[in-house]
């Protein structure tokens, strides 16, 4: 059964340049250790993508899968799994919170589920370390990269 590993990070910047960071998929592999290549698939009538195609090595997970996205509003997205070989379910969100200070914090929330045995331990600490590096890359890569 598959369980959700969450974190959260204060960035120094607005919801939205927080939120152009996220729904830019070209740049990931440029600021997140898994994801080596990112090939949006679909958008949405705004140009928002609705299904991306993700080379992911975590590690213990390494899988090339498709993501089926669906944006709320201007500050939440979530995406669950269109397809994949390893895995049987990669679910997950970010949601910004504005802050006083023109901050933001954003919340990671991950269920990650693979069609081979794995020990909940192994899994859990797989989740850990995706959403850790993500949000640390996606802060450095916000505050970094200002617009």
């Amino acid at each position: 059964m598959a369980e959700h590993t969450s974190s959260s990070i204060t960035i120094d910047a607005s919801p939205a340049d927080v939120m152009a960071v996220i729904a830019d998929f070209a740049r990931y592999p440029e600021w997140t250790g898994e994801v080596k290549e990112a090939e949006v698939l679909a958008t949405d009538a705004e140009g928002r993508a609705e299904k991306v195609r993700l080379l992911l090595d975590a590690g213990a997970i390494k899988d090339d899968h498709t993501l089926a996205y669906t944006w709320k509003g201007a500050d939440e997205v979530s995406w669950t799994l269109d397809k994949s070989q390893m895995l049987r379910q990669l679910d997950g969100s970010y949601r910004l919170a504005p802050l006083d200070g023109g901050r933001t914090e954003v919340t990671y929330q991950l269920t990650v589920d693979v069609k081979i045995p794995m020990l909940g331990m192994i899994k859990r600490k797989a989740e850990k370390v995706i959403i850790d590096r993500a949000l640390a890359g996606l802060k450095k890569r916000v505050e970094t990269h200002r617009p």
